[in-house]
């Protein structure tokens, strides 16, 4: 695989050899081993055009836990500011050989567009409203641990659905893994057409109690609308759809929470919840430095090195 660009490219075969070495990787991290030889004399460039924290960070340290020389660059103090294109800025950056470029683009498309200009690798770590592939790995990856498997179980995406990279994603690689897929929300945020993303609309919470062996909640994603055009106010969405210890107690004992993040305390979910034994939440973020691992190496064609290293 030369780029990570869609949650698309995952096969059941390609997820199921990540997941497992993922597993690995996880497992000698929890050891103590923080040390790889893997990338040593490779090149990680961290090109983030929007904020970050989890992914930004979690791309470091798998880059540096792996041995990997690590360039971060934030827009806001580049040649970006002074009106640098996207071509300019990836073809400069080739020219200084790395072997992955992370790209992260407000824009639709820009980590396709950039790979048409570069050697490197890219992988996309988030092009606005399109995709966000490593997320949906390391959100398949926690489930997958939690379930057993994937096959039959029935999750419901619930949020901002229509401005969301993470639910296109996790919607495309759930169902290649045999997962029914279901989303919810306030109707202003849900997608026209549903059926395209090959999901099933829910209408009321009564329906994701039913059906959900899983719910991936999400962040409203106010920097891509605008908020009073979309719902009356912040505490009406809270009271809605958002998830406190009264709505968890109504979903199935057996319901697990999950969420991208960054979580807004209050709005989508609670402190309690998000901290709570049915969450998901920061095991996501320890499986996805573990699937970013394992995602660098395989770019750079290391997978099998970094293998032979954890046994």
């Amino acid at each position: 695989m030369k780029n990570l660009l869609s949650a698309g490219q995952i096969t059941r075969e390609l997820f199921k050899e990540i997941y497992s070495s993922a597993l690995s990787v996880r497992k000698a991290l929890r050891e103590g081993r923080k040390k790889f030889s893997a990338l040593r004399g490779k090149c990680v460039v961290n090109l983030f055009f929007e904020p970050s924290t989890r992914t930004r960070s979690s791309f470091e340290k798998a880059g540096k836990f792996l041995s990997a020389d690590v360039i971060n660059i934030s827009t806001s103090v580049s040649s970006v500011k002074k009106g640098e294109s996207l071509v300019d800025t990836v073809k400069n950056l080739d020219m200084m050989h790395p072997d992955v470029i992370v790209l992260r683009h407000p824009c639709e498309g820009a980590p396709h567009f950039a790979q048409k200009f570069v050697r490197a690798a890219v992988v996309n770590a988030g092009d606005g409203r399109h995709q966000h592939p490593t997320q949906a790995l390391l959100d398949c990856a926690t489930l997958t641990e939690h379930f057993g498997s994937l096959e039959g179980k029935r999750i419901t995406i619930l949020g901002d659905i229509a401005n969301s990279r993470v639910a296109r994603s996790d919607a495309i690689l759930l169902k290649e893994l045999g997962a029914e897929v279901f989303i919810y929300g306030p109707s202003p945020m849900m997608p026209r057409v549903p059926e395209a993303l090959g999901v099933k609309k829910l209408n009321s919470f009564e329906e994701v109690r039913e059906v959900s062996d899983a719910v991936i909640l999400l962040r409203i994603q106010l920097e891509r609308q605008n908020a009073k055009k979309t719902f009356p106010s912040i505490r009406e969405y809270a009271e809605l759809f958002g998830i406190n210890r009264k709505r968890l107690k109504e979903l199935r004992p057996e319901t697990v929470i999950l969420h991208p993040g960054p979580f807004n305390r209050g709005v989508e979910i609670t402190g309690e919840v998000a901290y709570g034994d049915r969450s998901l939440i920061f095991p996501q973020v320890e499986m996805g430095l573990a699937v970013r691992m394992v995602v660098l190496s395989l770019l750079c064609g290391r997978l099998e090195k970094l293998k032979e290293e954890i046994q």
